[in-house]
């Protein structure tokens, strides 16, 4: 059996890869608990400055394996919940891991696999991509967020059409949506989320770990409870040392050096 997910490492960018080319990347329980443990220890690694997800074989993700979904409904509903939540554990692991993670995508991204997608902090996506909420063309209601996720990008009235059709997306459509972040040539998503990855990377730490948090936080908050958060990051963030050397490298007219350098490439 082929190991769910590659990883392998450029300078300061951890790349993880769907390796389930066969089923065009549809997602397993080995998948969520190789992605979550590794969004985990990359956390705690100050080597790593942001995080790639993406797939093998030109799709990033087709979504849930329904062979697997349809042997679930002889199973209780405690069961069929337990076996959803290894998803949903995912979806939050990519949501709470405070590296900046970028979702690189070719093919296709459907159902689960567009949750996920979206669940990142940026997406990049090659112009002939295809993202679908296809949930309803199998009789069955979306899950892993995804429903939330795109809310925070269409109206109501749009967000109803894409999951009551399961209508397919380009990638360029996507992002005149406002949902991609760059756009590629077919083959090439992964270059540019490498190039965007590398760019966030030399970045401060702990202050893109607080900048992640503020941006999520940003749609659900009122203008105060977002001020105030604002504001505690700012006070905590000006004693830092990530401040001091930014401020310092500012007024020396220098390029400022926040990071270590990178530990030696790691390949699974």
């Amino acid at each position: 059996m082929n190991t769910p997910l590659l990883i392998r490492r450029e300078a300061e960018v951890l790349i993880l890869s769907n390796n389930n080319v066969a089923a065009r990347n549809a997602l397993s329980p080995e998948f969520y608990a190789a992605v979550t443990t590794a969004l985990v220890q990359a956390a705690e690694d100050s080597s790593i400055g942001a995080i790639i997800l993406t797939g093998e074989g030109g799709h990033f993700c087709a979504g849930g394996d329904l062979r697997q979904l349809a042997k679930r409904r002889e199973l209780p509903v405690q069961e069929r919940r337990e076996k959803l939540e290894g998803l949903h554990h995912l979806i939050r692991a990519v949501r709470d891991c405070p590296k900046p993670v970028i979702a690189a995508v070719e093919g296709a991204a459907a159902g689960a696999g567009l949750s996920l997608a979206l669940a990142c902090d940026m997406l990049v996506a090659a112009k002939n991509s295809v993202f679908s909420v296809a949930y309803v063309k199998v009789g069955l209601t979306p899950d892993g967020g995804a429903t939330a996720f795109l809310s925070e990008f269409v109206s109501r009235q749009v967000l109803t059409e894409l999951c009551l059709t399961g209508e397919r997306i380009s990638g360029e459509r996507m992002a005149q949506l406002g949902v991609v972040n760059r756009l590629a040539e077919p083959g090439q998503a992964i270059v540019h989320a490498l190039a965007l990855a590398q760019q966030v990377a030399q970045g401060p730490e702990l202050a893109m770990s607080r900048i992640k948090h503020l941006c999520r936080e940003a749609p659900r908050n009122t203008l105060e409870q977002q001020l105030e958060l604002e504001a505690q990051y700012m006070v905590q963030s000006q004693e830092s040392a990530e401040s001091r050397e930014g401020i310092a490298a500012f007024l020396e007219k220098r390029s400022p050096q926040f990071r270590q350098p990178a530990s030696v490439p790691l390949t699974e």
